[in-house]
């Protein structure tokens, strides 16, 4: 993905595109930790890890949306980030206090 050709409204299409999708990602692991900024931040890697990820298993992109000159991966950035979510919150398990 190279952003760096996007005029400014793309960019903040981008940005809510992403959001959505991380927020989605969240819902779907049941793990919900940060707000926008962190719903966005997981939408972009989903996003980059959907990309790597399965390509290598033979799977064609199913849903890109063109924003610009960016086509943003929607099923694999939900895929990716639910990953990636479902990780952090293996690894983040709150710890219980049996005194």
């Amino acid at each position: 993905m190279d952003i760096g050709q996007l005029d400014i409204w793309s960019l903040l299409l981008l940005l809510v595109v992403a959001g959505v999708c991380g927020a989605i990602a969240q819902g779907i692991a049941g793990y919900s930790r940060g707000g926008c900024l962190a719903s966005i931040a997981l939408g972009f890697i989903g996003a980059l890890l959907g990309i790597w990820i399965f390509p290598r298993l033979g799977l064609p992109p199913l849903f890109t949306l063109q924003i610009g000159e960016v086509a943003f991966p929607i099923v694999w950035s939900i895929l990716g980030a639910t990953i990636f979510v479902a990780i952090i919150a293996l690894i983040a398990r709150p710890r219980r206090y049996n005194p």
